[in-house]
């Protein structure tokens, strides 16, 4: 039996969805008053529990095969949730699952972290991030750590100000570095299949087939919608000093400032070969931009 815990995010169900297509059976570790009509229409088996009550992870992790862990707090945190906090969820939960996956004799763990988490921000998000990485590189269990590029969805979305609809468009930076922005279906494809896999690497670290740059993103945007974007810039000194001032009051708001800086200073080292090489034909960029153009009223 798989546990996902993370079934009701955005990448998470996405896995559950894959998973129970393939008549898998599924566990998932579903937090106290959230709605779990979703995952139970797909055939899971829903535990109630949360990654920081260390004493409810026990009894999910019971005759368990494979961990896939994608939940992070990051999401609740943006939208206003006052507390846990980055570090109580996504570092101290993590290493409480982790711990109670190998006191429960789980073979397999599954973990997504991103890529760049190594470019030494200090973030709230990537000390977690990095922290788990660690403590699995420890662990007795087999691991996979998967690190994406940023996904489509979010950075090349209004919820990451790429705002097609409205023709606007934050840049930390100067734009220029080139990313490789990916399908949260193409990650879901790709974590299931390490799930499943009988030898999967230790590390899986892949972005999406085509490498732009955010200013190269705006004007295929501009191209496609025909009008020019009002572009919103901020330094990248402006940025990392906001990141640093708001890490102990806004721990989500530092991190994506974090996520900013990275595309700005991190350029993709890595491809889609690890999406092709599992028969993942992965989504571009520019395709996915062409569908949000043609989505405007």
């Amino acid at each position: 039996m798989i546990l996902v815990v993370g079934g009701t995010g955005e990448l998470g169900s996405r896995v559950v969805t894959v998973l129970g297509a393939q008549g898998r059976d599924l566990r998932c570790l579903v937090r106290p008053g959230t709605d779990e009509s979703a995952l139970a229409r797909q055939g899971a088996d829903v535990v109630r529990g949360d990654l920081t009550q260390p004493a409810s992870l026990p009894q999910a992790c019971e005759g368990i095969s494979t961990v896939v862990a994608t939940a992070t707090v990051i999401a609740r945190r943006l939208a206003g949730a006052r507390r846990p906090s980055i570090h109580q969820v996504d570092q101290l939960g993590m290493a409480a699952l982790i711990d109670a996956a190998e006191e429960a004799g789980v073979q397999r763990f599954v973990y997504l972290s991103y890529a760049g988490v190594d470019a030494g921000l200090g973030t709230p998000l990537e000390r977690a991030k990095l922290a788990t990485e660690q403590r699995l590189q420890r662990s007795s269990m087999r691991t996979v750590i998967i690190r994406p590029d940023a996904f489509q969805e979010v950075h090349l979305a209004s919820i990451g100000r790429f705002d097609m609809a409205n023709g606007k468009v934050a840049i930390v930076g100067k734009g220029d570095t080139k990313k490789r922005w990916v399908s949260t279906d193409d990650v879901a494809a790709l974590v299931t299949a390490v799930a499943l896999e009988p030898n999967p690497p230790a590390l899986v670290e892949f972005g999406g087939p085509e490498a732009i740059s955010r200013n190269e993103a705006v004007k295929i945007a501009e191209g496609l919608t025909g009008r020019a974007f009002k572009r919103q810039r901020m330094p990248l000194f402006a940025a990392k000093l906001a990141m640093r001032l708001l890490a102990r009051p806004n721990d989500a708001v530092a991190s994506i400032l974090g996520t900013g800086v990275v595309m700005d200073v991190v350029a993709a080292t890595w491809d889609d070969g690890p999406l092709l090489q599992r028969d993942i034909t992965p989504k571009s960029a520019s395709d996915f931009l062409a569908e949000q153009a043609k989505a405007i009223p």
